[in-house]
C-alpha cells in the first residue's frame, strides 16, 4: 500500500499527506508560450510548474552534468526564470510556480530577495523558491564566484534573504556580504517567506537542508543511498532539531509507473516530471501522457 496516496485536490494546501505532481520545463523563445503552458498545466490538475536557470552556458565546458548526461549549451537555457514565472503567474490562479533551481551563488542576495518577494506578491503567495549551488564551474567563475565557496555562499545568501524578508530594517555582516541597515519592500505574502526547496544531493545535503530549515528537492536517482532511506534519515535529523517531517520534492522523475510507485512508497511529497521545451503540438501530447500517469498513480 503506497505511503503517499495522491492528492484529490492538488491545490489544497492542507493536503501534505498526499503526493502531488508537478512539471519542470525550460522556457525558451521557440517553445510553447509560458502563459499557455501554465494554463494547460493548471487545467490538467498539476499542482506546480518549475523553471530552471542558467544565466549563460560557456562554450567550453569541462564540468559534468550531475546525471552524467551530455552538455548542450543551446538546449540548457531559456528565459530568465523570474520573468517566465511572472508570465505564468499572470495566466493562472491556483498553480504553484517555482524555480528549479535558482543558482543562488551567481546572484546578488539583496536583489534576489526583492525578486522573490515581488514574484510572491504578484502570484498572491504561490511561489516556491527552489535553490541550489549550480554545477557548471565555468559559469560560476564567469560570475566571479570561486566554485569552492558556492555552498557557503548559498547558505549565507539564504540567511541574508531571510533577514531582509523578516526585518523592516535589515543589516548583515557575513563572510561574503556586509551591509548597514536597509529597507526592502515589499515583503513576501507567504510568511515568514516562501518555501525554500534545496536542490542538493551531496553527502552533506541533508545536514544543509535541516540547517536551513528548508525542504529537500533532489534529482531522481541522485538522492544517495536510497530514496526511502534518505527521506527517513532526513526526518530523523529534523526531529532531533524539534522540526516536523520535511516535505520532499523529487524532480526529473521518469514518466514511468515504476518510478512514480517508488516515489510514493518512499513518502515523496511531490513528483515532478520534466517537460522538454517545444512547440505547442509537441508539448501538449506529452502533457496529456503525464496527466494520465499521475491520475493512475493512486492505483499503482
Amino acid at each position: 500500500m503506497p505511503s503517499s496516496p495522491t492528492c484529490p485536490d492538488p491545490y489544497a494546501r492542507d493536503c501534505e499527506v498526499f503526493m502531488k505532481f508537478g512539471l519542470l520545463s525550460v522556457i525558451t523563445d521557440f517553445s510553447i508560450d509560458p502563459r499557455e503552458l501554465g494554463r494547460q498545466a493548471e487545467e490538467r490538475g498539476f499542482d506546480s510548474l518549475f523553471v530552471p536557470e542558467h544565466t549563460h552556458m560557456p562554450v567550453h565546458i569541462e564540468s559534468r552534468r550531475p546525471d552524467g548526461g551530455p552538455v548542450v549549451p543551446e538546449a540548457m537555457q531559456g528565459l530568465d526564470p523570474f520573468t517566465a514565472l511572472s508570465a505564468i503567474a499572470a495566466s493562472t490562479t491556483r498553480l504553484l510556480i517555482g524555480t528549479g533551481i535558482c543558482e543562488v551563488p551567481t546572484r546578488d542576495p539583496i536583489i534576489l530577495a526583492k525578486q522573490v518577494a515581488s514574484l510572491d506578491v504578484l502570484s498572491r503567495g504561490r511561489f516556491l523558491f527552489g535553490v541550489g549551488t549550480g554545477w557548471v564551474r565555468e559559469e560560476l567563475l564567469n560570475h566571479g564566484v570561486d566554485p569552492a565557496t558556492r555552498t557557503a555562499r548559498l547558505m549565507e545568501y539564504l540567511e541574508i534573504m531571510r533577514t531582509i524578508w523578516a526585518d523592516h530594517e535589515a543589516s548583515f555582516a557575513g563572510e561574503f556580504v556586509k551591509f548597514d541597515p536597509i529597507v526592502s519592500l515589499p515583503k513576501p505574502v507567504q510568511r515568514p517567506h516562501p518555501p525554500i526547496l534545496m536542490g542538493l544531493t551531496g553527502t552533506r545535503a541533508l545536514d544543509r537542508v535541516t540547517a536551513a530549515r528548508a525542504e529537500w528537492m533532489p534529482m531522481y536517482g541522485l538522492e544517495g543511498e536510497g530514496l526511502a532511506e534518505r527521506i527517513a534519515q532526513l526526518n530523523e535529523q529534523a526531529a532531533e532539531l524539534g522540526l516536523g517531517p520535511v516535505p520532499v520534492t523529487v524532480v526529473e522523475v521518469p514518466p514511468e509507473e515504476e518510478a512514480v510507485a517508488r516515489c510514493m512508497e518512499a513518502g515523496v511529497s511531490r513528483c515532478v516530471f520534466t517537460l522538454p521545451p517545444g512547440e505547442r503540438d509537441d508539448v501538449l501530447p506529452l502533457l496529456d501522457w503525464y496527466t494520465e500517469l499521475s491520475e493512475q498513480a493512486e492505483y499503482l
